[in-house]
């Protein structure tokens, strides 16, 4: 282990093989730090490491041994840990009564028990080194999607586990926030882009722009917008950020739904939609 590994900061990125994790990756690795990628797919999670000149754990962090060995093995490879960022996540569309039992507990345990693992597994380095977590939740922890009872209340229980190890550990000099994005070209958002797509008969692009109709940005981000705000977060310049819930949407998260009908734009749709054909 050589002494600039021991020496420069670190961090560890679960979800670390695509989108957002990816992004993060690439975005604090270009800022100086040593970076650990986990994950269940190893060829992504190589890419990545090869490319940030970092390291990859093949790990399932919602199995405890796993959560402690992805840990371990950062430690080993880099000889400190100064932040863990918690990008690992997965989603099954459903209403209550549509949810079935086996993909309920299958996401609660990916968005968070796995996020409670590896926060548990890496507390105690953090605290050694005043470190920091970013947990990276969904606008869809604060507001309520349509069929996505699981994933809804999975984001929204990952947001109050950061913002309780925010006030458990903020004394001891362990920051903890949350990032929610909003629609983000990934491939997961591509995937729900493609869902959306066949229902209303339109392509990819067709979607996103249904998607972000109402959003004032009027478009979806990039994940290298996400992963600026992780970055920013996990390093010292956030020094007295702790507890903060962060959204990355847009602006999505302050549109009121049941006053877009008063909006000129609207009001001058509905009127070239009404207007008789020939005037």
């Amino acid at each position: 282990m050589s002494s600039s590994s021991t020496t420069k900061r670190t961090v560890l990125i679960t979800g670390g093989g695509s989108g957002i994790g990816a992004a993060v990756a690439r975005a604090m690795a270009q800022d100086g730090w040593g970076v650990c990628v986990a994950g269940r797919r190893p060829e992504p999670l190589a890419e990545v490491a090869t490319a940030v000149d970092g390291h990859a754990v093949a790990a399932d962090v919602t199995r405890a041994e796993d959560a402690h060995r992805a840990v371990d093995e950062c430690l080993a490879r880099l000889g400190r840990l100064d932040a863990l960022v918690v990008c690992s996540g997965t989603g099954a569309g459903g209403a209550v009564l549509d949810q079935t039992l086996e993909r309920w507990n299958r996401v609660i345990a990916t968005n968070l028990t796995g996020a409670f693992l590896v926060c548990q597994a890496a507390l105690p380095h953090l605290l050694k080194a005043r470190g920091a977590i970013v947990t990276v939740a969904s606008l869809a922890g604060l507001r309520a999607d349509p069929e996505s009872a699981a994933y809804c209340a999975s984001k929204a229980g990952l947001i109050m586990l950061t913002q309780c190890i925010a006030l458990d550990y903020g004394a001891a000099g362990v920051r903890a926030n949350c990032v929610c994005p909003g629609w983000i070209r990934t491939e997961m958002a591509d995937a729900a882009m493609d869902e959306l797509a066949e229902t209303r008969a339109v392509d990819r692009e067709g979607a996103y722009r249904l998607a972000v109709a109402d959003v004032p940005a009027g478009r979806a981000g990039d994940a290298g917008e996400a992963a600026a705000a992780v970055a920013w977060l996990a390093s010292p310049a956030a020094s007295y950020v702790n507890g903060a819930v962060l959204t990355v949407d847009g602006g999505a998260a302050v549109v009121d739904a049941g006053t877009l009908a008063f909006a000129p734009s609207r009001r001058t749709e509905h009127s070239a939609a009404v207007q008789p054909r020939g005037e």
